[in-house]
Parts: structure tokens; sequence; C-alpha cells
């Protein structure tokens, strides 16, 4: 059977404009701007042929259509959601690692550290920040920024100061052997990998992170 279905990106920015009844709420959670939800909605509304909100004056309603339309499609993406959480990756732990958006995750060598640690489920979120951390949707963290944030473990994985990438991890939970075990990978990537400094001599001899 064949789906007619709209563009996925535009049913999330009406799902989620629709669940908050704003654009810039709903930017905030997809990490795009707010021009970019409403011209979302906007080409969905023009492929459906119906308008989904009324745009006041500082405030977002839904139309008639809208509320007939948001329950079918906020179930879908539950039961696509429900379906993922239930497709565990291979391994007996699993870890959920979120990546901030500018990050190329071929730098990470995901691949070679699933081949090597086949004990560990690792399943990657992109893009995600602390938000998404607080709330637990991820293990640990690479972020960009400054790297100080009380209640978490934060190592530096580049060199120099300022801005740079960090990988974070809840106090409580930095020292489980899954986030170690990746923590001590990211230590170990090549130097022509630029989340490294330099490569190795030995495996005794990691570069350390920076830990603040």
């Amino acid at each position: 059977m064949t789906y007619t279905l709209p563009p996925l990106n535009a049913l999330r920015a009406f799902e989620a404009a629709a669940r908050h009844l704003s654009f810039k709420l709903a930017a905030h959670e997809l990490h795009v701007t707010p021009a970019a939800v409403g011209q979302q909605v906007k080409a969905l509304e023009a492929r459906l042929g119906v308008r989904l909100f009324e745009r006041l004056h500082k405030q977002l309603i839904l139309t008639t259509a809208g509320q007939a339309y948001l329950p079918g499609i906020s179930d879908g993406f539950r039961h696509i959601a429900e379906a993922t959480s239930q497709l565990k990756p291979a391994g007996a732990v699993l870890l959920q690692l979120g990546v901030h958006g500018n990050l190329d995750l071929r730098r990470l060598e995901l691949a070679e550290f699933r081949s090597a640690h086949a004990d560990i489920g690792l399943r990657v979120l992109q893009p995600a920040g602390l938000h998404e951390l607080v709330e637990g949707k991820v293990d640990l963290l690479i972020a960009r920024g400054l790297g100080h944030h009380p209640g978490y473990r934060c190592d530096r994985v580049n060199e120099g100061s300022g801005l740079g990438d960090w990988l974070i991890a809840p106090e409580g939970t930095a020292d489980c052997p899954e986030i170690v075990c990746f923590r001590e990978w990211l230590r170990a990537l090549p130097a022509e990998n630029p989340l490294a400094n330099r490569r190795p001599s030995s495996g005794r001899h990691q570069r350390e992170l920076r830990r603040v």
C-alpha cells in the first residue's frame, strides 16, 4: 500500500505549533527559526487546501480544520515514537548520545565504535542540546559552548580556550561504563579528525580531555 502523505517536516511544524499555539515555541522545540515553522505550515496549508491556523495579532488559533487534523497527526507521531523506542539496537546497554547540529557525525567514527563495542547499543539524536540532556532524552551530549554547567561533568574534546566542543554528562552517571567507554573513544580519535588533537602514541598514552 502506498501512503499519500504531506512532507514530514511540514507535519512536524504543524503539530508542534498546534501544541504550543506558537511558532516561536515550536521553532525552539524543532531547532529552527520561527520563520521556518511559519513557512512549513503555510506550505502545508497550500498543499491541503485549507487554513489550519488563524494568525491574529500576537496570537495563534487553530481553525476548525486544524482542530480536526491535530489529533490524528499527534497520534501518528506518538505511534512512530513508540515503535522506534521498542527497536533496541544490538547490545546489552543502550547509550543515547546527543550531538549539536553543526557537527559532522563522520568525525565521531560511530560505525567503528559500534563494531568495537558490540555490548553497547548506540543511538544518536541530532540536533540536540542541553534541553534534551536535562529532560533525559539523551544520556550524554556533545555540545558547542563554554562547558560550564553545574551538576554536569564537562570534558573538552578539542584544544584551546573559549568556545569549543564539550562532552557533557550528568555527574551522577558520568562514570557509568558505557559513558566512560565513549569518552575514551573520543580521546583516541585520529589526529586528522577535528575532534582530536593528536594521535595517541600507544593505547596507554591517550590524550586526556580537559575536565571542568
